[in-house]
């Protein structure tokens, strides 16, 4: 604000006087605002240079395809002081930080660097932790213990790998901070793990680019930029509080998601309506759609059943709704199958024996598939089979203990894909649609849930759970994988990086066209 000389209002009033300094004062309140707005960049508060660099940096976002194009300049982050461009927000407790980076160009030094920091202020020598990748594939958690110290050489450290990796993870869980790293389609790796560094509970968080040169700009890519707040492993997800949620989309080609939907609320498992332009999903006891383009939830008629859960799904032909939704006072929660025209209407029973979690159709649209415990039978939760138009339901699956669940039928009508803990771990099976010929399809150290084929009947997409969760549980509020196998067999391969569990991928979640998949992610302080 320019500076007023004392002989420049003698000759006015006092009251006059209070005026224009109130005048002024709202000014500069009004410029300083607008000048914080311009600073706002996509899911950040603020970008700006730190330290004073000799080139000035920028950062872009493309709301189309949420993509942050950064620009900056700076000597190092390095000995006792850093200079470099950074877009970030405030933000207290635990957090896992996730994005997939990319220099652009040959670059001028092969330490030009961009990755995630977490620091203790904007002051150029603030005590941070980072987790980089530099021009010359060194990808390295690097920090600085307090403010002003030297920073040490992390070839002196376990802390790196040689070969650059575009998928980078930086989570901190009270005075621990981790890093993971993971190349595109292969599952996270933990490089590093320390709790060396002394740092507030409040932080300043976000993406940043640094030249390494003073008299250079160099330019990077950052997509699929998530911060997700997270809860102690304690946490019961059903009962300790409520996470925000986000619906996103995620082209399986090229693995870039957007999120397009959000809530502080709990909403879960989206289906992908056969228009291929809106997402139904549940939330709160009853079924809502919204475009995939964003915009204001439409709440889907049910009539009196208005429990519903997570476990609905449309039929093959597009026309019929079938949903999963407790009665109160029957055994196991009571979750009975109901259906409905998609559009809305009243439902009708389908399974009066409780529980039934729903899961598919068949592809005449004539029968559906579920998962439920019956008492008299067995413990364990098999897999039925079931005419919508009444009659005996069929066992498919005959477990004396332990789950099978997720039963989905294939587009062509041959097999029912589903997960099972027979061989310890959740794993992915396949069986005939009469239960015979039970296949194993997946074998690995993780617990995978809820197989979902393409419509064009090429690819098996799934969640997979860490193994430290009991085979039996796919819980709220973890650290999870979407994957996605072809059906005719192969390797599967690591398609997003979330944090979520329950509610993520439970209904089939393919569009129409084969070329994309919704699912739901969590993140924010507990309501």
């Amino acid at each position: 604000m320019p500076s007023i000389k004392k002989s420049t209002l003698s000759g006015f009033s006092t009251v006059k006087r209070i005026f224009i300094f109130i005048f002024l004062a709202d000014c500069f309140i009004f410029f300083h605002s607008n000048v914080i707005a311009q600073n706002t960049v996509g899911i950040f508060s603020n970008h700006s240079d730190i330290g004073n660099p000799k080139l000035s940096g920028d950062v872009q976002y493309n709301k189309d395809d949420q993509i942050y194009n950064l620009k900056g300049a700076g000597y190092n982050i390095w000995f006792g002081r850093d200079e470099f461009h950074y877009a970030y927000n405030k933000i207290k407790g635990n957090f896992i930080l996730t994005a997939n980076f990319k220099l652009k160009g040959v670059g001028k030094d092969p330490h030009r660097k961009i990755g995630w920091m977490i620091r203790a202020s904007a002051t150029e020598d603030a005590a941070h932790m980072t987790a980089t990748v530099h021009g010359d594939g060194l990808t390295a958690l690097q920090w600085r213990t307090m403010r002003g110290a030297y920073m040490r050489d992390p070839q002196d450290e376990i802390f790196t790998k040689k070969t650059a990796t575009e998928i980078i993870q930086l989570e901190r869980n009270g005075k621990e901070f981790i890093m993971r790293v993971a190349n595109v389609g292969e599952p996270l790796q933990e490089i590093g793990r320390t709790s060396a560094i002394d740092i507030p509970d409040e932080v300043l968080a976000g993406i940043f680019i640094c030249s390494h040169h003073p008299d250079v700009i160099e330019e990077g890519e950052a997509w699929n930029v998530r911060i997700e707040s997270t809860v102690p492993e304690t946490h019961n997800g059903y009962k300790d509080g409520i996470l925000s949620s986000k619906l996103e989309i995620l082209n399986v080609l090229d693995g870039k998601r957007k999120v397009v939907y959000e809530d502080k609320g709990r909403f879960e498992a989206p289906n992908w309506m056969p228009d291929g332009n809106t997402i139904l999903f549940n939330q709160g006891g009853k079924i809502y759609t919204v475009p995939v383009t964003g915009g204001t939830s439409t709440l889907i008629n049910t009539g009196n059943v208005l429990n519903n859960n997570n476990d609905h799904v449309i039929s093959f032909d597009g026309k019929t709704l079938g949903i999963s939704s407790k009665r109160d006072g029957f055994i196991g929660g009571g979750s009975t199958i109901y259906y409905l025209p998609l559009a809305g209407g009243d439902p009708i029973l389908v399974t009066d024996s409780t529980p039934s979690y729903l899961h598919g159709w068949t592809k005449d649209n004539k029968e559906i598939v579920y998962t439920a415990q019956r008492i008299s039978k067995s413990p364990a939760y098999n897999i039925f089979k079931k005419s919508i138009n009444g009659g005996a339901e069929v066992q498919l699956t005959n477990l004396k203990k332990g789950l099978a669940d997720g039963p989905e039928c294939s587009p062509d009508g041959k097999f029912i894909y589903y997960n099972c803990n027979l061989s310890g771990n959740m794993q992915l099976w396949r069986m005939k649609m009469d239960g015979t010929d039970p296949t194993q399809l997946t074998f690995d150290e993780n617990n995978n849930w809820f197989a979902h084929v393409s419509p064009d009947n090429k690819w098996i997409a799934y969640i997979s759970f860490s193994n430290t969760i009991d085979a039996t549980d796919h819980p709220f509020y973890k650290r999870v994988s979407l994957r996605l196998m072809p059906v005719s067999g192969g390797a599967p391969k690591v398609i997003a990086y979330l944090y979520g569990g329950q509610g993520t991928f439970n209904a089939p979640s393919w569009s129409p066209d084969s070329k994309y998949l919704s699912f739901v992610s969590n993140s924010g302080p507990i309501q």
